[in-house]
């Protein structure tokens, strides 16, 4: 018998006496629950009956899957890694084409939106060492873990190119001294570096969400990284086009217009990919409702895009109705997943659908059907 600080608090307990004939009193017991004489299986407490509120619901009212604990700060970080990353394409771009003021103010926008979105991504996780933790390994299969790597990567080529342009416009008034001299070697490095981890930045979000067993997110797994790629070129083109002047904005606004048609299409191509059920959360509720004016941004600051080739003032209200399409795609997308594990159908019926899909041509020996 094992004793533990606990035993203090119980009450004394009375020694127990053996009766006789225990054996045949037993048996008689188990006779009346009917088990016979006790050698076989049988009902030993009655039949509890549980609600529930539909056919599908689990037991208690719980939901079928659980949602995970994202709100607010995880779409902020999703809009602010895709406006980072599509930011640094055009910096790279800027840097080819002899562009100094794009070049400037993408990096600049580059290092200012991944330094706020690794800010919101602490926030999320509740303790700073807690992202510090996740990089205590290297796991290729997860999204989570490459992600991790893949921001700090990111982070520290645009906090090299953003030293760089700041010192130059002071002036290279700044006290660096051999610093300078080092900052200057490792440019093109630091901008090459970037520019390759920005596709993995812009698209590894969608790969993180696709990977959860959320209802709307894992059935659109195949098209969320292009949307987001696409919703990250559109922001990167906006937020240019409001930072800098329209004589050396000619590439920010054509990613802009690319990225508007690749959001489109992929939103309505993730969602004929997806049965009704799973679909629903991005077409109704709130997030359909971010969603549906996310489309109508784009499309607006798209055409802006294209006539605002000479007048400023156009120029910036489309770049800033792009940017707010696509952090509307990010916070719509976040939302819509939450909304999916609510209801239990969206997690049955679409796997009862596939099954009998599944089923009907003639694939029953499997680890996933069987037949009958």
């Amino acid at each position: 018998m094992s004793v533990t600080d606990f035993d203090a608090d119980r009450p004394p307990e009375q020694p127990r006496r053996r009766r006789r004939g225990g054996t045949g009193r037993r048996r008689r017991d188990l006779t009346q629950l009917g088990m016979g004489d006790g050698t076989r299986e049988g009902v030993v407490i009655e039949d509890v009956e549980v609600e529930r509120s539909t056919q599908y619901d689990s037991y208690y009212g719980r939901a079928v899957v659980k949602a995970p604990p994202w709100r607010a700060p995880i779409a902020a970080y999703l809009f602010l890694g895709g406006i980072a990353a599509g930011s640094s394409m055009l910096a790279f771009g800027a840097l080819c084409t002899d562009r100094p003021l794009l070049r400037r103010n993408a990096r600049l926008t580059a290092l200012g939106t991944v330094g706020l979105g690794t800010l919101a991504l602490i926030e999320d996780l509740g303790r700073p060492e807690r992202f510090l933790n996740m990089m205590r390994t290297v796991k290729v299969t997860s999204p989570m873990s490459l992600g991790t790597w893949i921001v700090s990567g990111f982070g520290a080529a645009s906090g090299v190119l953003g030293a760089i342009e700041v010192d130059r416009m002071t002036g290279r008034a700044l006290p660096l001294g051999l610093l300078r001299r080092a900052l200057g070697a490792a440019e093109m490095p630091a901008a090459l570096g970037q520019v390759a981890l920005a596709p993995a930045l812009a698209s590894y979000t969608g790969a993180l969400l696709g990977n959860t067993i959320v209802p709307t997110w894992e059935a659109g797994r195949g098209h969320l990284s292009y949307l987001f790629v696409s919703s990250a070129s559109l922001a990167a083109g906006g937020s240019a086009m409001l930072t800098t002047p329209v004589q050396e904005t000619r590439p920010a606004r054509l990613l802009a217009v690319a990225g508007v048609v690749g959001d489109v299409v992929s939103m309505h191509r993730m969602k004929q990919s997806m049965h009704p059920l799973e679909a629903e959360p991005l077409e109704t509720g709130r997030a359909g409702a971010l969603l549906a004016w996310a489309e109508r941004l784009a499309i607006g600051g798209g055409i802006g895009a294209v006539l605002g080739g000479r007048s400023r003032w156009l120029a910036a209200a489309s770049g800033a109705a792009l940017v707010a399409a696509s952090a509307l795609t990010r916070f719509g997308v976040l939302e819509a997943g939450l909304e999916s594990v609510k209801d239990p159908r969206r997690v049955v019926e679409p796997q009862k659908q596939r099954l009998a899909a599944r089923r009907a041509a003639g694939i029953t020996d499997d680890s996933i059907t069987t037949a009958g």
